[in-house]
């Protein structure tokens, strides 16, 4: 019985040797992973897979003053507040307004005129002073050369899509294909009105204060600080029926 025994512990050992020669040699040979696909990269959602590209472009406007002239005139004018509304739409404040003037042109003094029109023009449409620059470039003795007023618009660039690289019919690992998600990138990074949102939430103005100083002044001396009724709007407690 003793002989027995040992002989049927040798055969079990003998068969939970080969069987784990089988299984290393199975996992040396296993060849169904792509080593291009990394799992960290393929299980993130589509707008990591994807990024759009957000960067700043100079979107120019040109005045062109000729020689003689005393200012601007109506049509420039004009041409100027669709300017500054366009940048309103479709930049909202995330840059300042240049205004890069000519120095040493034929032009140079109705130039000189034009400019303190402009910034007036700018002033009396809400641009304050910290949100206009004024800065000078040469015109290397040009006729007439142009008053270049521009900011910094954001710019979104979609991602390239149309990787259908993965059969979609076999797919052992059951992860994401390379093009998930990146035509709905694609479609955002073109329908967005302000590019600029993509990077964060909009600034804040400032609150108005009038009502919260008066609110906390009751509080500080023990005042309601509910608004006053008016005696239409106060409740009839009048029980004498």
């Amino acid at each position: 019985m003793r002989s027995l025994s040992s002989s049927a512990s040798r055969t079990l050992a003998a068969k939970l040797l080969i069987a784990s020669a089988v299984a290393v040699a199975m996992a040396g040979c296993k060849t169904t992973d792509d080593p291009t696909r990394v799992a960290g990269w393929t299980l993130i959602d589509s707008s990591q897979r994807h990024p759009i590209l957000v960067s700043q472009e100079p979107t120019n406007h040109l005045i062109r003053i000729r020689q003689g002239a005393n200012g601007l005139n109506n049509a420039q004018r004009s041409e100027l507040v669709g300017f500054t509304n366009r940048y309103r739409a479709t930049d909202s404040g995330n840059s300042r307004l240049v205004v890069s003037v000519p120095s040493g042109g034929g032009n140079e003094v109705g130039v000189m005129h034009a400019v303190g029109e402009i910034r007036a023009l700018l002033n009396d449409h809400g641009f304050g002073q910290d949100a206009i620059s004024v800065e000078a470039y040469s015109a290397d003795g040009a006729a007439d050369p142009p008053i270049r007023v521009s900011y910094l618009r954001y710019v979104a660039e979609p991602p390239q899509c149309g990787d259908w690289s993965t059969n979609l019919a076999y797919d052992p690992t059951n992860l994401p294909y390379p093009n998930l998600g990146c035509s709905q990138q694609r479609n955002l990074a073109v329908m967005v009105a302000n590019p600029s949102d993509l990077l964060g939430p909009r600034s804040e103005t400032a609150r108005s204060g009038e009502r919260r100083d008066q609110v906390w002044g009751k509080y500080v001396t023990g005042q309601p600080t509910g608004a006053r009724k008016s005696i239409d709007e106060r409740v009839n407690r009048d029980n004498s029926n």
